[in-house]
Order: C-alpha cells, then structure tokens, then sequence
C-alpha cells in the first residue's frame, strides 16, 4: 500500500529505546541490542540478520550467560503424555545441574509432532558435551534463536533460514508445564 512503511523501516526510525526494547524481546543481551539499535539504517533485512550473527558471536561468556538466564524451556505440545513431562523435567534438571544454565534450543522448521523426539535427543545429546563445548552450542542456539525472533519481529520469516518453514518463534520457547 502507498504511504505504509514496512517492519524495517519502523525500525530503522523507531527512537533508540523503543528498538533496544524490540531487541532484547528476541535475544537479552543489552550489548547485542545496543550494537544492532546503534547500526541502522540496514538496508534490508537480510543486513540486519546478518550484523545480528556478528554481534551474537562477539558475546562475551558473561554476556552469553546473562542471555541464557533469560531464556525460557522449550514448550511441549499440549496433547503430550505425562510420561514426557516426567523424561523431559528430568533432562532438563540434569542439563542445568551439569552447565548451570537451561536448555535452549531452536525448533525452526520442526513439525510440531516431532518437537518432543528433538528436544530430548538434543538434551541426552549435550549432555555429553564438556562446558566448553556445550557453551558454543549454546550460544549458536541462541543466535538461531534471535534470527528467528527478530525476522519474526520484522514480519519477515523464512529470511533467517531459507531452507525451512516452521512455527513462529517464541512458540516452542516457553516453560513447559510441571
């Protein structure tokens, strides 16, 4: 429509505030959200994601921690079995007993009745991982994350990860109930 601007361009021009405040909702690290609020204009979309990897991999450790303290537990499917809750609870006290942070994983792209399979594979998996190693998985979890929230954000899905098509974000991103 003539005379509407797009997602980008709201951004682009939104006060400084009011963009960090939509950054931190896709990924709480105030470092990230100022570097990305402090760049625009980005030309495109893809720009912005792209200067968003950047600066998730210039977290610092303390940083990555800060931001995965304020991540929630992957969401179950409503209709999953108590037998489930019970496995998944169990895995995620082992996790956060073994990295002291929780579980994060993105699940882009997954179909909804394979979401549980993948997140306890993935959970029994990294459990293996020494903290180093679980820290840079983490962190790339956390990166897949923020793209998919913030093209989300910027009503441009499928720009983060061409190659998939799944649930909106922040759908499998909440804690499960208990």
């Amino acid at each position: 429509m003539p005379g509407t601007t797009s997602p980008l361009e709201r951004f682009n021009t939104a006060p400084a505030q009011d963009a960090e405040r939509a950054l931190l909702a896709c990924l709480h690290s105030p470092r990230w959200a100022l570097l990305l609020a402090g760049h625009r204009p980005y030309p495109d979309v893809a720009s912005l994601l792209a200067a968003s990897d950047e600066a998730t991999y210039d977290l610092s450790p303390e940083e990555l921690a800060e931001a995965l303290s304020a991540e929630a537990l992957p969401s179950l499917p409503e209709d999953t079995y108590t037998a489930a809750h019970t496995a998944l609870n169990a895995a995620h006290a082992a996790y956060e007993a073994k990295f002291g942070h929780v579980f994060v994983i993105c699940l882009d792209g997954v179909p909804e009745d394979e979401v549980l399979d993948r997140v306890l594979e993935d959970i029994r998996s990294r459990l293996a991982n020494d903290p180093e190693d679980e820290r840079a998985v983490a962190a790339e979890q956390l990166r897949l994350l923020a793209r998919e929230r913030l093209a989300q954000t910027l009503g441009a899905r499928g720009t983060s990860r061409p190659v998939t098509n799944g649930p909106a974000p922040g759908k499998h991103d909440k804690v499960p109930p208990r």
